[in-house]
């Protein structure tokens, strides 16, 4: 959600907008707001980075229309958001793999010392 608000107030930086925004943010979210908040969720999912690109895309376009000079940036941070994105579910499948490599060789090390005593007791 946080990067919804930033990418939100990015949008609205500018000045004709930003008068609109202060009056209806009270009312309820624009379409704009809506359609990034619809394409984070996307990248979010996962493994649809392409559709959630190509939904902030459309977005862009109307970005582009109402404030030129924002959309560069917005465009940069949008890839930098996809990156960061690919780059958390990378380190978790990781972190996953590790888990389950850990779990399996303790329950290894427990076995081997159950193993271990029950040889002390037969001898």
């Amino acid at each position: 959600m946080i990067e919804g608000l930033f990418f939100q107030r990015l949008i609205m930086s500018d000045s004709d907008t930003s008068a609109k925004a202060t009056a209806s943010s009270a009312e309820e979210p624009s379409l704009l707001t809506v359609a990034l908040s619809g394409a984070i969720a996307l990248a979010k999912e996962g493994k649809q980075y392409n559709q959630a690109t190509a939904q902030f895309e459309a977005l862009l376009t109307q970005v582009q229309t109402d404030s030129p000079a924002t959309a560069p940036l917005l465009k940069q941070l949008w890839e930098e958001f996809i990156s960061a994105q690919r780059s958390a579910a990378f380190w978790q499948t990781l972190s996953d793999a590790e888990k389950e490599l850990s779990d399996k060789m303790s329950e290894s090390n427990i076995q081997l010392k159950q193993n271990y005593m029950r040889l002390v007791q037969e001898q």
